[in-house]
């Protein structure tokens, strides 16, 4: 499986981005992919994850109400809806998908979002 990331750029504090991941290779029967990011000297950490399952959209509460994630399973392609962006989103963004309720499989390259003051 290998997951394509793209979308990521320099951007001003409030305005928006979208970022997309498209997964190839042997995904059938994934159960959900999802959005990551790791700041400059920081751990990477959770965003945004959509279940192929049913749905289910779960997000970081630093995101709420600003990011939205979507996804065509059908496509496994996954987009990530940044509005409202701050300083401090500024990082590198992985998305990643999985096959059950453990750790991510498979992770893509990362692309770079920085948002400027």
């Amino acid at each position: 499986v290998q997951l394509q990331a793209y979308g990521g750029g320099l951007v001003q504090a409030g305005g928006s981005l979208t970022l997309s991941c498209a997964a190839t290779g042997r995904t059938l029967g994934s159960y959900d992919m999802g959005w990551f990011r790791q700041a400059p000297g920081k751990g990477r950490e959770f965003v945004a994850t959509i279940s192929w399952i049913d749905g289910t959209t779960r997000y970081a509460d630093s995101v709420k109400g600003r990011f939205t994630i979507s996804g065509d399973n059908a496509k496994n392609t996954v987009y990530l809806h940044m509005n409202s962006l701050k300083p401090e989103d500024t990082a590198v963004y992985y998305c990643a998908v999985r096959f059950g309720v453990g750790p991510y499989d498979y992770w893509g390259q990362g692309t770079q979002v920085t948002v400027s003051s």
